[in-house]
């Protein structure tokens, strides 16, 4: 099982929150960007997509979103 991390680029901040929390996952130029698109699933992920200030980043498992978490 693995998981798809997404970065919507046209509402990123790019405030870095992401890349701070979990720099094995996201990275960051003007804007932040998933290291790999496909990770295995990691509770940090959700909680980087939990925390982005802009809701940029999301989380699917199957193609059903379960980050950012309500």
């Amino acid at each position: 099982m693995t998981w798809q991390v997404g970065v919507d680029r046209a509402v990123c901040l790019g405030s870095g929150m992401c890349a701070a929390l979990a720099p094995e996952l996201f990275e960051l130029d003007d804007f932040a960007n998933p290291v790999r698109p496909d990770i295995e699933p990691d509770e940090v992920a959700l909680d980087a997509a939990d925390q982005c200030p802009a809701q940029a980043i999301t989380v699917r498992e199957n193609g059903v979103e379960i980050g950012p978490r309500p």
